[in-house]
């Protein structure tokens, strides 16, 4: 959704230069773009298939030729599926998200991670982001995810840890000017 700015006196508007474009995001409300629980499961469940994907597949172009039992699991097929699915993981989890604010599964369901003012967070702040940030909810078995259930801002743990917020991608009001 895209809003026309009518008063150049405004002091909501923030700058973002973005190639030949320059994007300037207009009264950023995070609570009224806000994404629920369950897209954010979905999402997730969808980075989750991707990466195990290259394991079973693997698995099973072993199995077909002839390895079972022990020698399915030590096969170098297998190691193969699993260091494709940790390269994949570790490529999805940290470095899409620190270049585009998005894994895989929020560019299937649209969902963008911004900073509070409705940018794309700092290089350092998406990488501690998904990596500490990460931990954390790993460590606390998964309870840092509560909030995103419970709460109408829609945000976990990491989210509040590190100032992001995940929204819908195309509901950030935002105008494009040429430069």
């Amino acid at each position: 959704m895209a809003t026309k700015i009518k008063d150049s006196k405004d002091t909501n508007i923030m700058t973002e230069s973005a190639g030949p474009l320059s994007v300037q995001v207009v009264r950023f409300e995070p609570e009224e773009v806000a994404t629920p629980f369950f897209l954010r499961f979905g999402a997730a469940a969808i980075d989750y298939l991707f990466f195990v994907i290259f394991p079973a597949m693997f698995l099973v172009i072993s199995r077909i030729m002839g390895n079972d039992g022990a020698a399915l699991i030590n096969s170098e097929l297998n190691n193969i599926g699993w260091l494709l699915a940790i390269l994949f993981g570790l490529s999805n989890l940290v470095v899409l998200p620190v270049l585009t604010g998005r894994t895989l599964g929020k560019f299937v369901t649209g969902l963008e991670i911004v900073g509070a003012d409705g940018r794309h967070p700092s290089v350092l702040r998406m990488l501690l982001r998904q990596t500490a940030g990460y931990l954390v909810v790993l460590f606390s078995g998964g309870l840092g995810l509560l909030p995103i259930a419970f709460s109408r801002k829609g945000r976990a743990l990491h989210d509040y840890i590190f100032g992001t917020f995940v929204v819908f991608a195309d509901r950030r009001p935002i105008t494009h000017t040429s430069e």
